[in-house]
Parts: structure tokens; C-alpha cells; sequence
């Protein structure tokens, strides 16, 4: 019937390629994804993904590129104001928003089953452009002070924010979370009173409410 479907109405064969990989690996996982496996799944020969697709690792490839976007373009979402403290948390925000609404593409993303990044090299755009947000706002929390950061300390701090927004989100999504004898309340706190220490420990101060220094 999908397969019917899908060739009645015209969609066009490499986006039913991409939704059928994304299909297999919610249902079996990345290991289980293969061309010959979508064709079967849409009902066409063994050798039309090809035509799209050179190999498995270049289906798998456009998959991950278009998760790396989609969370580059989450961590650009929440509006520029005049507080870059408070963007900056806001940004935290949309991170953990992002890996605990689209655990998918987080895991993806994350999960250490890239293809070869040097063969595929657009994969990686999103990657670099997240990590630019990261950099971007920290540079504006430092310019706010009155410093001038160089390149080097800003990466650090870049690479502190994100390895620690990981954490977080890690730790959230483990069943052990739940097992935890946790004071009433500390699991909903969690997450603002983990952004605020990793913001403390960047330096980040927001500027007391009603404005102000």
C-alpha cells in the first residue's frame, strides 16, 4: 500500500528514500539500514535508490546533514535581545528543547555512527554552524563585559558549554534519572539550575530584572 501510494501521487523517490531510512532506523536502528532494505520497503527494484544514493553511507550521510541543520537552526531560533547573558540561556534552552523533542536526530547526530566525514563533507556543515552559535553568543556574553576575547579562549568556553549542555541532556534521558530518590521538585529544577551553573562558570551574568548593569 505505501508503495502504491507513493507512486501514485508522484513523491519523488529520494525523499521517500529519506523517510523510509528514517523509518527503519526508529524501528530496528542505523545498523539495520541499508539500500536494499528501502527499496524492498517502497516497493521499487534494488536499484533505484541508486540513483540517488551512491551508497548506504550517502543515504545515511544527507540523514544526519539534515539533522545537523535542524539543530544548528534550533540553537538560532530564540530572538537576539539586548542581554546576551540571557540569550545565551535562552540558547541552552532550545539545546536541551531540541535533544528531548527530537531524540532521533539528536541521537543521530550524537551517537558516534557518522559515515567517514572527510568522504561525506557536507554532513559536517551543520556541525560547524552549531558550534558558530555557540561561539557567537559566548563572544557577545564577553564583549558585554568589556572584553576582547581571542580565538582560542572562546573555543575553550565553546567547547566547556557544549560538552556540558550534553551532559545534561545525557542525564535526562536516562532511566536511572528516574530512580534516583530525589527531593520533590529537584528533577523539574534541574535543568534551569544546570544552565545557570554552567553559565556561572562561563561568567555569564544576567542583568537584574526591570534592567540595569
Amino acid at each position: 500500500m505505501m508503495a502504491r501510494t507513493q507512486k501514485s501521487t508522484g513523491v519523488d523517490l529520494r525523499e521517500a528514500c529519506l523517510d523510509e531510512a528514517l523509518a527503519i532506523i526508529t524501528q530496528s536502528g542505523v545498523e539495520k539500514l541499508s539500500l536494499r532494505e528501502v527499496a524492498r520497503r517502497l516497493g521499487v527494484s534494488h536499484q533505484a535508490p541508486y540513483r540517488h544514493f551512491a551508497s548506504r553511507d550517502h543515504l545515511l550521510a544527507e540523514i544526519v546533514r539534515r539533522a545537523f541543520a535542524d539543530f544548528a537552526a534550533a540553537l538560532r531560533s530564540p530572538p537576539t535581545t539586548d542581554d546576551p547573558a540571557a540569550d545565551a540561556l535562552a540558547m541552552g534552552f532550545a539545546y536541551v528543547r531540541f535533544a528531548l523533542t527530537e531524540p532521533l536526530k539528536y541521537r543521530l547526530i550524537f551517537g558516534g555512527s557518522l559515515p567517514d566525514p572527510h568522504a561525506h563533507t557536507d554532513m559536517m556543515l551543520g556541525a560547524r554552524e552549531s558550534f558558530e552559535v555557540l561561539r557567537a553568543s559566548l563572544t557577545r556574553v564577553a564583549r558585554a563585559r568589556g572584553e576582547t576575547p581571542t580565538r582560542e579562549s572562546i573555543d575553550a568556553e565553546s567547547l566547556f558549554a557544549w560538552s556540558s549542555l550534553h551532559g545534561v541532556v545525557s542525564l535526562m534521558r536516562t532511566d536511572a534519572m528516574g530512580t534516583l530518590d530525589l527531593a520533590q521538585g529537584a528533577r523539574d529544577a534541574f535543568v534551569m539550575q544546570a544552565l545557570q551553573k554552567i553559565g556561572a562558570a562561563l561568567g555569564i551574568v544576567r542583568k537584574p530584572e526591570g534592567g540595569g548593569a
